[in-house]
């Protein structure tokens, strides 16, 4: 039997999850689909403590449990996320069925059994995405391809996720070279304290087609690629910079209270037509994205905030690629970025 979930997928951590039964609430979140039961599963089998697979958890490994002596424990993680969040239970290997076509065996997965702060009840777990060897994308790299991508569609609208490269190269007869050159490329950048996390470097932005005077430097540090994160992070400077070109561009609106962390909010009430000034993000390698305006304005806000400093990494959040398909093109050492594509 195979039971289905929803899952959410995050590309800056490694250890795909799901919560197993048994987890009783406080002590797990209430989802909408079947908990995941292992002991009903002929394939599924815990990591045991000590092998290279338990070992390779790193700084998600979280010991060994106390109620098992079999083989020295089951193998334990812990994932802690970013606002307080945290999920922890056993490590576990089992038979992952992607589609009709796509079957992983002896897929590895952390088995929650407790979690801590806000998740969504619409999903059961995360699909982790991120560049380490415990993810989702190394699992299916040998078989599928190092690539990935996704589209984070408008509202009432359908996404996807595609494993092993472009979606357009499995939706059309065109060659791959000749599907991905539809994308605008640049160079993706890992991160040698954490090599999970998928790097570009942000290197201008365009308002109302004229760019920014932001120096170079502000965006040294890079931005991390985080399909989690909302809203785009910009370096403190960089952000000053666009909110006062694009206060000028909507000088013709009242500004309103900011609206949680968006402090750039217009009430237009009364208002029958609203023009959003154009923004564009311009990246390392010459690769241009031209945003929609619903990726420019949340909520009748800037849809972007400031990080800490300008030392601090930046984040693109999946506002700003709404509509977009998001290619990280491992193998090739890309992040692409398709209009329209859902």
């Amino acid at each position: 039997m195979i039971l289905s979930q929803t899952m959410s997928i995050d590309t800056t951590v490694d250890v795909p999850w799901i919560q197993c039964a048994p987890c009783p609430v406080p002590q797990c979140y209430a989802q909408k689909n079947a908990l995941f039961d292992p002991s009903r599963s002929s394939t599924s089998a815990a990591v045991r403590c000590g092998s290279p697979a338990c070992r390779s958890l790193g700084s998600y490994g979280n010991g060994c449990s106390s109620n098992s002596t079999r083989n020295g424990g089951d193998c334990q993680y812990l994932i802690e996320y970013s606002g307080d969040r945290a999920t922890a239970g056993t490590y576990m290997t089992d038979t992952l069925t992607i589609s009709s076509s796509t079957t992983v065996m002896n897929f590895r997965f952390g088995c929650s059994h407790s979690v801590r702060g806000k998740f969504s009840d619409q999903t059961a777990g995360t699909m982790s995405l991120g560049g380490g060897a415990q993810s989702l994308l190394s699992q299916t790299a040998r078989g599928l391809g190092n690539a990935f991508s996704y589209c984070v569609p408008a509202p009432s609208s359908s996404g996807f996720l595609s494993l092993g490269g472009p979606a357009t190269t499995r939706t059309t007869t065109n060659s791959s070279s000749s599907s991905r050159s539809r994308f605008a490329s640049t160079p993706l950048v890992r991160n040698a304290v954490n090599p999970s996390l998928y790097l570009v470097r942000l290197q201008g932005i365009v308002v109302a087609g004229r760019r920014l005077r932001v120096p170079p430097a502000v965006f040294s540090p890079g931005a991390i690629m985080d399909s989690s994160a909302v809203v785009t992070q910009l370096p403190p400077t960089a952000y000053r910079a666009l909110r006062r070109a694009f206060g000028r561009a909507m000088a013709a609106y009242p500004t309103t209270e900011p609206t949680g962390n968006l402090d750039t909010c217009y009430d237009f009430l009364g208002f029958t037509n609203v023009t959003v000034p154009a923004v564009s993000l311009v990246f390392g390698g010459g690769a241009v994205v031209v945003l929609e305006p619903a990726a420019v304005m949340l909520s009748g806000c800037l849809a972007f905030t400031a990080t800490s400093t300008d030392l601090a990494l930046g984040f693109i959040g999946n506002v700003q690629t709404q509509t977009h398909e998001v290619l990280y093109d491992v193998a090739a050492g890309n992040v692409g970025f398709r209009r329209g594509a859902c």
